[in-house]
């Protein structure tokens, strides 16, 4: 297959377009009364959606996403941010990256403060483990895969802003603690959670999109702070052993099931979407032979046929805690989500990120070609 970057581009405009309006259908009873769909509240959804507009803002420099990002939070301080937990710090990510750019006090200041409280107040468990705790309900024991993409990777860059050393080691600590408990050695994929109160995986299943905020996760996490060499290769290696677990799963219609490894579960596109950018970027940086990049592109192919003509991107799975079996994976419903947005967009731009470099070595070798014929 080969990259349709217009075609892509195309998409990508239209999925940052409905980002930026979109809220609930009154059809649809959202479970959590804190709101995980609309775009104007502020919870982990919206956070990564955010983090998605930031990265179209990256690629294309455009003004009016810009404006965007800059009026919702300002809009967000000015009514006064939630309470502090693992999943409201998933929009900070964002604001982090804003107040790099803008040097504005205020950005500057809210970060400082969040970073801090992870670091001094954040409720811990075993191993010094960043608890799951979420609005309402702190979740005792609890440690879930989300936490890296949520909380970690704000450490992380917030770490690298304020030349506090000691937060990208615990960012380094975090991840490894995750791995040593979430990760199943017997298929290389992830558990979605585990209880340190009764020592358990809760129904050890290999959820998608809680792979999925490892596979994109990680290699975002790589943009962000400067690795020794060992920590690095352990923290790929794990990942290199779930993306030869994914290229078994992947579906004949180059999607993954929500629970990876039951074909009879619903196909998802939010764990395509990160699957789909982590591989072909793990392609594009050298970390994967060229051989997994025919699963990445099957993924971006899946994926845009999953766009609708509105910008929507569909079979995105609501909102999920850990559950204690398959069957409980398969009931979460399929809903139109902030999250599903940004990781198409992720994926989008890795696909014109990925073209680009590809037509940058075509035109070196054809440079070389005509300087070795002149000489």
């Amino acid at each position: 297959m080969v990259i349709n970057s217009e075609l892509v581009k195309s998409k990508l405009h239209l999925v940052t377009k409905a980002m930026k309006s979109l809220k609930s259908d009154d059809d649809f009873v959202e479970e959590f009364p804190i709101g995980l769909i609309d775009i104007n509240l502020w919870e982990w959804p919206q956070g990564v959606g955010i983090y998605g507009l930031y990265k179209y803002y990256q690629l294309t420099k455009d003004k009016e996403t810009f404006d965007f990002l800059l009026n919702w939070y300002n809009q967000r301080l000015q009514d006064g941010l939630p309470e502090k937990n693992v999943n409201t710090m998933s929009p900070m990510l964002t604001l982090m990256y804003l107040a790099e750019e803008t040097n504005n006090p205020k950005y500057i200041e809210v970060c400082d403060e969040w970073s801090t409280w992870i670091m001094e107040e954040m409720l811990r468990t075993g191993d010094g483990a960043l608890q799951h705790m979420i609005t309402g309900d702190p979740n005792d024991g609890q440690i879930l895969i989300d936490t890296l993409f949520m909380t970690v990777l704000f450490l992380a860059k917030a770490g690298n802003y304020f030349d506090r050393p000691e937060y990208i080691e615990e960012s380094k600590k975090q991840f490894l603690i995750h791995i040593k408990y979430l990760f199943d050695k017997e298929t290389g994929l992830f558990f979605h959670g585990w209880d340190f109160n009764e020592n358990h995986n809760y129904g050890a299943v290999h959820w998608g999109r809680g792979n999925g905020w490892y596979t994109c996760g990680l290699l975002e996490y790589f943009e962000m702070v400067e690795l020794e060499k060992g920590i690095k290769e352990y923290l790929l290696d794990t990942w290199f052993s779930q993306v030869k677990a994914l290229a078994k799963f992947q579906a004949e219609s180059g999607l993954w099931h929500t629970v990876l490894d039951d074909p009879s579960s619903y196909e998802e596109t939010s764990a395509t979407a990160a699957f789909g950018f982590g591989i072909i970027k793990g392609v594009r940086k050298g970390y994967l032979d060229q051989e997994y990049l025919q699963i990445g592109l099957k993924a971006l192919e899946a994926q845009l046929k999953e766009i609708d003509e509105n910008g929507i991107v569909q079979k995105v799975s609501y909102g999920t805690p850990v559950g204690n079996d398959a069957q409980f994976y398969k009931n979460i419903p399929i809903s139109p989500m902030t999250y599903g947005q940004a990781l198409a967009i992720l994926l989008l731009i890795e696909a014109m990120e990925f073209s680009n470099s590809e037509s940058k070595a075509i035109n070196q070798e054809e440079l070389v070609r005509s300087i070795f014929f002149r000489v």
